[in-house]
């Protein structure tokens, strides 16, 4: 055999051959898993006050607050999730949480911004509220609601 023919027949073979490693290593790699969505547990977890929240958490929030944002941090002990709103024309607002919870495969959160309450004179300056949630620190993604 010459080398032109080998060097033809050999490339396609090898050329397939990688294609199909990849394929199988990509398979491999890809956990195909499904979360119905259905709450396994409550989870349990504190609203964290600004003295609490550990300075790169703090440096974090700083840069992200001028938009809404949605972001997790985690150290060694506890998972932080913290949701922004964003800039409000006023003060005086405030973020419930109306669920934290375990699924199969996630932790959903669910907040929400309420304003000033009817009469309150709150103040005429901008304000960036945002909450920080501590819970136990766990590997599962986070879903935001």
């Amino acid at each position: 055999m010459n080398k032109k023919t080998c060097g033809r027949t050999l490339f396609p073979r090898c050329f397939l051959l990688a294609c199909l490693f990849l394929a199988v290593l990509f398979a491999a790699g890809c956990k195909v898993s499904k979360d119905d969505g259905k709450k396994e547990r409550d989870m349990e977890f504190a609203v964290v006050g600004d003295s609490d929240v550990p300075q790169e958490l703090k440096q974090i929030i700083s840069e992200k607050m001028s938009q809404p944002f949605k972001l997790t941090f985690n150290d060694e002990q506890n998972l932080y999730i913290v949701v922004g709103y964003g800039p409000q024309s006023t003060g005086g607002y405030s973020i419930s949480v109306k669920q934290l919870y375990l699924t199969s495969n996630s932790i959903v959160i669910d907040t929400e911004l309420l304003g000033p309450e009817k009469g309150e004179n709150p103040s005429p300056e901008t304000s960036y509220p945002y909450v920080v949630v501590k819970t136990e620190n766990l590997e599962n993604p986070v879903i935001f609601q």
